[in-house]
């Protein structure tokens, strides 16, 4: 029977370094290779910076407190998603949506190599890469 990992076990475990280390490495690789393959696809840099931050709209969920919130910003920060998007606009021809899948996978590799990981329920600051230190320590960490 595995044991589950919850937010406070992840700040105190040496042994999460590594971890945290391979996955941030994760979202390096996963946002270099989307940046060679949207240049490869010929669409235009205005296009990819316009659009860079729109993932970040699912942060308006946690207006509707932070377990809402936290399912809004994981539905549209897991790699799955964006994915989904890349593979049924292949299977249909319809190769005008892989530029938008290319930007939304670079956004999430982006956030995970800078350390912002999915959310857990605690509020916006617990993530399955560690607790967020700073600013992010304010009313949106409060379960509600």
């Amino acid at each position: 029977m595995a044991t589950r990992v919850f937010p406070a076990d992840l700040q105190n475990s040496q042994a999460a370094d590594p971890v945290l280390t391979v996955l941030r490495l994760e979202g390096l690789a996963a946002a270099a290779l989307s940046a060679v393959f949207y240049a490869r696809t010929g669409a235009s840099w205005w296009l990819f910076a316009a659009l860079w931050l729109a993932p970040d709209l699912s942060l308006l969920g946690y207006l509707a407190g932070p377990n809402w919130g936290a399912r809004i910003y994981n539905a549209i920060h897991a790699y799955l998603t964006p994915a989904t998007l890349a593979v049924s606009a292949l299977l249909l021809h319809s190769e005008m949506l892989v530029p938008f899948a290319l930007i939304w996978i670079n956004h999430i590799g982006v956030d995970r190599m800078m350390g912002y990981g999915l959310k857990f329920q605690q509020g916006f600051a617990w993530t399955h890469l560690g607790k967020l230190e700073g600013r992010h320590n304010s009313a949106t960490t409060q379960t509600n």
